[in-house]
């Protein structure tokens, strides 16, 4: 059975950064993902915690960072845990914590056997 989350229960949002808020071309910074920015950007007006989830670190980081900041886009933390989680739980965990993670590499557990198996022939 699938849970989906109602939207009022979504406080907190991780997104990754290649191969969702642009195309996938690292080390390079691909074409914005114009649909998903606007997304964040209502969500971060309804006073929606965004976090930036990504593998990149250093200069290339900072340049995705910029880049996101030229389209519009702020984060409320950057490859760590908004404040009021830290607060929460008393402590920064390796993992980010979130309501809910966007990531062209997430996959979904309530898949089936089946399809794991689909998956894995492509």
């Amino acid at each position: 059975m699938m849970y989906m989350r109602e939207r009022s229960d979504i406080h907190i949002i991780a997104v990754d950064f290649d191969g969702t808020l642009c195309s996938d071309c690292y080390p390079e910074i691909g074409i914005p993902n114009l649909a998903l920015i606007r997304l964040l950007q209502q969500l971060k007006e309804q006073d929606k915690k965004i976090i930036l989830w990504t593998c990149r670190c250093g200069e290339k980081l900072d340049a995705a960072v910029e880049w996101c900041r030229r389209l519009g886009l702020e984060f409320d933390a950057i490859n760590e845990n908004v404040t009021q989680t830290i607060e929460k739980y008393g402590t920064e965990s390796r993992k980010v914590s979130a309501d809910v993670y966007i990531d062209d590499k997430a996959c979904f557990p309530w898949q089936t056997e089946k399809e794991w198996k689909k998956t894995e022939e492509n």
